[in-house]
């Protein structure tokens, strides 16, 4: 633990350590051959790969205990976005080459698995149950590019001293910086002169999130203009936007992250404090491409139809990071979270059946996690299945419910006139939100029509028996429960939403 504390932060030094041991005899073939894996850019034939440093065979064969603690970081760093996932040698061999290469590509006929060269051998990250997708395999090529630019910084000190930023901070937020712009990372030996913006950033939020003012948490958030924007300076060209600028006591005074935020160039320096509702750049071109937390709908408006990036710090002490139209990344929990929104949207609007009623729940339960409320969505694929898994008291339309005078005012079946035949079309999300917070859960049949509201769902051992389940509370076994008869949408207190199909779970967010 504390050597590779070490080897981040001096690499110039463990460079030299590690390059004299040309004379050291590894042991066990087998063990050489599993260690010996390290990313590298892009092959050859890539046009970023002409301007790389790279290391010679003589100089890899001679450092292979730089290479099995890198395949160790690899491994963390896959695993911290791919839990489930699993790399594995597929015995494959690469072409033999001089220098230091690595390919990270899509297997198009197994789509359950990303195929990994480095250093002439083959690898595979495999997961069950779905495939990669267009966003995943983007992110496993910009962790291998930060490991990659790290590793061969690490054996050449000139290199080194130049881009000794490369060992500050987290690994894995550096992952997310290479993948949201990727431009620091195409040239190793111009990467001092690509500034980190969005790693800077980061840390900025990181530093924020762990102070308070006046007894309550810091919130606060940039706008990185797009390289491609017209490089904006302000007169004394201003401060560079990184962790140092938390160390001044009226810095969490000036953006709270959801109404204003910094405006920072190209060049990571900070030109201006901004309102996103008014900023003429949150105007965006056409409408959000998917539902988004109402709350930040103008960060996805700044980003939208550029290369705009923004990111935020939240009061729940969440970090959101906003990329064309959408949120990309959120920190919860200890943890980077790719939404890979587009695809599960995309699957859970399939499931449903039904783009109104999708896309409704969807924004609600957004809405309902950024608030850290709980709340459970069951869409039923046939309105009669819902006796089945739902107490005919608590329906909204039932053939036995007792007269209103009966009822008694203080019960509240005496309300369900005011919802009785609420559909889609006419159910604004302002007033499902408070639905959808009552204790129990809110019913619907694929065609809109809003079936229950607070209503404690049945099931049997069998119906709420997947393994996903077993592992939840009670909120998780009824949403297990009530996607035996559809879907189901479960929003967690701690800003979590799973959604469960057949018994299964299918993704979260």
């Amino acid at each position: 633990m504390y050597f590779t504390y070490y080897l981040y932060k001096f690499p110039a030094c463990l460079a030299r350590a590690i390059q004299t041991r040309q004379g050291c005899e590894m042991t066990g073939a087998a063990n050489e051959e599993m260690f010996a894996c390290d990313w590298s850019m892009p092959p050859q034939d890539s046009p970023l790969a002409p301007a790389l440093s790279r290391l010679s065979a003589e100089a890899l064969s001679s450092s292979h205990f730089g290479g099995a603690l890198y395949s160790n970081f690899l491994a963390q760093g896959l695993s911290h976005f791919f839990p489930a996932a699993r790399l594995e040698a597929d015995g494959r061999r690469g072409l033999a080459r001089a220098d230091l290469q690595c390919d990270c590509k899509a297997a198009r006929i197994k789509r359950d698995q990303v195929l990994l060269d480095w250093l002439g051998q083959g690898y595979a990250l495999r997961r069950a149950r779905r495939p990669f997708t267009e966003s995943e395999r983007r992110l496993i090529h910009a962790i291998g590019r930060v490991l990659t630019a790290r590793y061969q910084a690490l054996f050449n000190p000139g290199i080194a001293a130049e881009n000794f930023h490369l060992f500050h901070g987290l690994p894995e937020d550096r992952y997310v910086s290479a993948f949201l712009d990727p431009a620091p990372y195409e040239n190793l030996e111009t990467l001092a002169g690509q500034q980190d913006r969005v790693a800077d950033a980061i840390e900025v939020l990181r530093s924020s999130a762990l102070t308070t003012h006046e007894n309550r948490r810091v919130s606060t958030g940039a706008l990185l203009l797009g390289r491609r924007s017209p490089t904006l300076h302000p007169a004394n060209d201003g401060l560079r936007y990184s962790s140092a600028l938390t160390s001044i006591r009226s810095f969490p005074r000036l953006c709270d992250g959801i109404h204003t935020v910094a405006l920072v160039n190209a060049k990571g320096r900070w030109i201006d404090i901004v309102g996103l509702e008014e900023w003429p750049g949150s105007a965006g071109k056409g409408s959000l491409p998917l539902p988004s937390p109402s709350a930040y709908r103008a960060h996805c408006r700044a980003t939208l139809g550029n290369d705009n990036l923004c990111l935020t710090l939240t009061p729940n002490g969440e970090i959101k990071a906003f990329a064309g139209g959408v949120q990309v990344f959120s920190f919860l929990n200890g943890c980077w979270r790719l939404t890979d929104f587009e695809w599960k949207y995309r699957r859970w609007a399939e499931a449903v059946g039904n783009a109104d009623l999708a896309k409704l729940v969807l924004q609600v339960a957004l809405d309902l996690a950024d608030s850290r409320r709980g709340g459970l969505f069951a869409i039923l694929d046939d309105a009669a299945s819902a006796g089945r898994l739902v107490s005919p008291a608590d329906l909204l339309v039932h053939e036995e419910r007792e007269a209103p005078e009966v009822q008694g005012a203080d019960s509240k079946r005496s309300l369900y006139y005011l919802l009785d035949g609420k559909r889609t079309a006419n159910l604004s999300p302002a007033v499902l939100r408070p639905l959808a917070a009552i204790d129990g859960g809110v019913v619907f049949d694929r065609e809109g029509r809003l079936l229950a509201f607070g209503a404690i769902l049945r099931h049997n051992e069998n119906e709420a028996a997947s393994g996903r389940a077993t592992q939840g509370g009670g909120r998780t076994v009824a949403a297990s429960a009530a996607s035996h008869y559809g879907s189901a949408l479960k929003i967690s207190e701690d800003g979590v939403i799973s959604f469960f199909e057949k018994g299964n779970w299918v993704w979260d967010v």
